[in-house]
């Protein structure tokens, strides 16, 4: 029998479903993290928006994100990722558009936190169904180019949105920026199918070879009843507040970045834009890098604390040298930001090999709704303490001891004990 890791088997869906998964998850990043440009821009100028309702306002995305994140997963692993997706998109295209025509704050905190209600369902979803398609050899490296939407979009849009807010104004950025995912839903219907069995471009040989892979891989993996008995694993509630922590760092950083420049700087709009980039260039190559490293060793926490730490210690460097070096402290806030990007494929790459797949959809749930908390605490702190003291330094101890709080709840998590093949999963 031919081998589901076969060199044509694996090109062919890298480049069927790869670029799907890059181009959606993309779009979805960029409606959330545009924010920080507005607020850089005269948004809360222009709307009488103070400092410390700001925060709250970028913030309330999180708050929608959280509460939907379980019912997305659930509804992805038992019905239709493909439906799921496809109002999201939908929804969420629509969400982002209509913030650039309001014209209070109420309308605008209302916006905010539907469109964190409506992208909430994308990530868990997007989990599911690259592991409908990919094996356990394979997943560090897909889940990578899912997530590889994040610090990709966020690169290209730190130097379009500053265009945009220098040519336009924000609310023309808002409007631009939120069209494409309307378009690409149209797209996203008619070329999706959420399992390899529903697809023509497979041979009924290679669809035999890669579910009996995909089988082989469940049966070495203990059975789980139900959701209840998932969340209650301990390996599950560790990963739930290590992903809260490591949230406050990343979600911190993405949104106020822009902020944070340009206050440490004289640099216009543009120029904050590209430099705002740069941290997520350098991400885009470290999680490539550590997502290969971890599928060729089969490792998974060995290419997570390492690099936390790392983003402990830049932002930690970063409050020390303080606002007089801003060239030293934005080297190490580009170390920081690749840092907490890179382990991102093997971490996501834990959970569908300690939980069975019809509780693993649920738990990754869990914990990215746990991360959408984080993101939400990462968000206002960081903005009310950067408003509230007139510098970032407070925010870089914050985020630093984020980091290594998550640090220590990886290590402590502990590979499965026992399986029914009698193989222990590798952290």
């Amino acid at each position: 029998m031919q081998s589901s890791s076969t060199p044509t088997l694996a090109v062919r869906r890298w480049w069927a479903i790869m670029p799907i998964v890059f181009i959606t998850y993309s779009l979805a990043y960029l409606d959330r993290a545009n924010y920080g440009f507005a607020a850089a821009a005269g948004i809360n100028q222009d709307l009488g928006i103070s400092k410390g309702l700001s925060s709250l306002i970028g913030a309330l995305f999180f708050l929608g994100y959280f509460f939907f994140q379980i019912p997305g997963a659930i509804y992805a692993e038992r019905r239709s990722v493909k439906k799921l997706v496809f109002w999201s998109l939908v929804l969420w295209g629509g969400c982002a558009t209509l913030t650039g025509m309001v014209s209070n704050i109420p309308s605008l905190m209302a916006i905010r936190f539907v469109l964190g209600v409506v992208e909430a369902a994308v990530m868990p979803a997007m989990l599911v169904f690259i592991a409908n398609w990919f094996t356990k050899s394979e997943r560090s490296r897909a889940n990578t180019f899912l997530i590889l939407g994040n610090p990709v979009t966020v690169l290209w849009m730190s130097v379009v949105s500053g265009y945009l807010v220098n040519s336009f104004g924000w609310r023309h950025m808002f409007i631009a920026e939120g069209a494409p995912a309307v378009v690409w839903a149209v797209i996203w219907w008619f070329i999706v199918k959420d399992k390899p069995a529903q697809v023509s471009w497979l041979t009924d040989q290679e669809k035999n070879d890669l579910d009996a892979t995909m089988r082989a891989e469940q049966a070495a993996i203990k059975p789980v009843k139900n959701y209840r008995e998932a969340f209650k694993s301990p390996a599950v509630i560790k990963l739930c507040a290590q992903y809260f922590c490591w949230s406050i760092g990343v979600y911190g950083f993405v949104l106020w970045l822009p902020s944070i420049l340009k206050s440490g700087s004289t640099l216009g709009m543009v120029e904050t834009g590209w430099l705002s980039a740069v941290p997520y260039l350098a991400a885009t190559v470290a999680m490539l890098l550590a997502s290969w490293a971890s599928d060729k060793l089969q490792a998974r926490k060995a290419f997570v604390w390492p690099f936390l730490l790392i983003g402990a210690l830049a932002f930690a460097g970063s409050y020390l040298l303080g606002s007089t070096n801003f060239w030293a402290s934005y080297a190490l806030l580009v170390i920081a930001g690749a840092a907490m990007y890179a382990p991102y494929g093997p971490f996501f790459a834990i959970v569908p090999e300690l939980l069975p797949k019809n509780v693993a959809g649920g738990a990754m749930a869990l914990i990215n709704s746990m991360g959408a908390l984080g993101s939400f605490v990462g968000s206002y702190f960081v903005g009310y303490l950067n408003g509230a003291t007139g510098s970032p330094a407070a925010s870089y101890v914050f985020m630093s001891a984020a980091l290594l709080l998550a640090v220590w709840l990886t290590l402590a998590v502990k590979p499965q004990a026992a399986v029914r093949a009698g193989v222990a999963v590798r952290s």
